[in-house]
């Protein structure tokens, strides 16, 4: 089996490698490109509409740009990464603590023994589950952790390991794409850019409901094949040198710590959700969503873990543990904010914004956003971090003139970034899942690639509608 840990720590390298390869190749452009300044509007605002080009202006020096990472957050955009920072950083201390407590595991556990004598019904129920968790929390590599469970689970109730990986991993997967209030894609995104994530949220709930519906037809179809044909199960020689994976009667004690897990986070989950929709809908708390959704993650959050568990020792140590796993985050932030920082020190910024506005004023919104969509493909591709690619996407969004309203901006970034990472083979949850059911990559492509192809013509389909109802 192919380690977590080598292949996170691989993922983590190329990410880097190609952030910092960004980061010199926008240093070098502020020596090609040609410089400007954009207008300024009666407000004091900067015009974006309006560029002036500038004639023997100099390039960013290099101790700058080398050290660019670090002046981003002294720049203007420098209260907002270090608010989006500490967000990230409270996000994966909480979430990481309570995958330790047993907080996720319980909330499966419970969901599984409630529909044990119903197979399809619970199938839909687990999958809607960890659809849920992506959607809404934004998890997905935690999900790792738990596919041995979810692949125990199907294996006993009569299907097979894959059954376990789609319920699992993809499900989270799709629900990370088809994201509500996805904090790494969605509120991210719609910070940078300025924008009410929660407006018109109507069209991402049929996006949602409607990615939901074509991922069950899925695993049924599989599902009602290998029922009939066990044969044609793609686990089938794996699961039988596994067949003694089963699952243990908790005692009373561990009975109550699992309701206290369940109670604890559901109240911790709702009250997130709550925060997020009065923060989206009161105009005065808008600006402030990112802070008081950092505040409540780390202060509700230890309140629910010291519910859970009294050990306050181990809490703080495994809370040591979750603010380190959330520093590679961090440091993908500062790096893609960089190149924005050495854009904008550069002056070279209102010249490629320009170009793009000239690009853009020329086609009609359906390219436009079409564009704009296979640009974020193309970035997934080589990096997988969501949190870099809001900010290079985001940032340049923010001020070019498409046509598109923000709202469908941040719609298009987050449906470029997501369902991809169930298909591209640089995707390391991907990878790391398939391995640990013995399913070869190319295996999963001939199996899922008219899924695959039916997903995007969905998506296009959207994307199309979208534009059409003005979203």
């Amino acid at each position: 089996m192919v380690s977590k840990e080598k292949n996170l720590r691989k993922n983590f390298i190329s990410v880097l490698i190609i952030l910092v390869s960004l980061l010199l190749i926008s240093v070098v452009l502020t020596y090609v490109l040609p410089k400007g300044e954009f207008g300024i509007l009666d407000d004091g605002n900067p015009d974006y509409s309006t560029v002036t080009i500038l004639k023997d202006a100099d390039g960013i020096p290099l101790w700058k740009g080398i050290l660019a990472p670090v002046l981003v957050f002294f720049s203007s955009d420098g209260i907002s990464l270090f608010f989006l920072s500490l967000f990230i950083l409270a996000v994966s201390t909480v979430f990481y603590l309570m995958e330790k407590l047993g907080g996720i595991n319980a909330i499966v556990g419970v969901t599984v023994k409630k529909f044990a004598n119903r197979q399809k019904l619970l199938l839909i129920s687990v999958s809607f589950l960890f659809y849920c968790f992506g959607a809404f929390l934004g998890l997905f590599e935690e999900m790792i952790a738990l596919l041995p469970i979810i692949c125990a689970l199907c294996i006993s109730v009569g299907y097979d390991s894959f059954t376990g990986f789609l319920c699992c991993i993809l499900s989270c997967g799709f629900g990370f794409a088809s994201a509500i209030t996805n904090p790494f894609t969605v509120l991210l995104a719609s910070q940078i850019i300025g924008v009410n994530p929660t407006e018109h949220i109507y069209f991402r709930l049929v996006i949602f409901a409607a990615m939901f519906a074509v991922l069950q037809c899925f695993i049924h179809s599989y599902t009602k094949k290998i029922s009939k044909t066990p044969s044609l199960s793609l686990t089938y020689d794996f699961d039988r040198k596994n067949k003694d994976i089963s699952f243990t009667e908790n005692n009373e004690q561990d009975k109550e710590r699992e309701r206290k897990q369940v109670k604890g986070y559901a109240v911790f989950f709702a009250g997130s959700l709550i925060l997020i929709i009065v923060s989206s809908v009161i105009p005065v708390l808008r600006g402030l969503t990112v802070a008081i959704l950092t505040f409540y993650t780390i202060v509700f959050g230890i309140i629910t873990a010291l519910y859970v568990c009294k050990d306050i020792k181990y809490i703080l140590k495994e809370m040591l543990k979750g603010l380190a796993a959330g520093i590679p985050a961090v440091l993908f932030i500062a790096l893609a904010g960089s190149i924005k920082f050495i854009f904008v020190e550069g002056k070279i910024l209102p010249f490629i914004v320009s170009r793009i506005n000239s690009f853009a004023a020329g086609n009609k919104l359906f390219v436009n956003a079409f564009v704009i969509f296979l640009i974020v493909l193309v970035l997934e591709f080589f990096i997988s971090s969501s949190t870099a690619k809001a900010f290079i996407v985001m940032g340049i969004l923010g001020m070019v003139s498409t046509g598109l309203s923000g709202r469908m901006s941040v719609l298009l970034y987050t449906l470029g970034d997501g369902y991809t990472n169930m298909f591209f083979p640089t995707s390391p949850v991907l990878l790391i899942a398939l391995s640990m059911i013995e399913v070869d990559y190319f295996k999963w492509i001939k199996k899922s690639f008219w899924f695959f192809i039916l997903t995007f013509v969905l998506l296009f389909g959207f994307i199309i509608l979208g534009i059409v109802l003005k979203y």
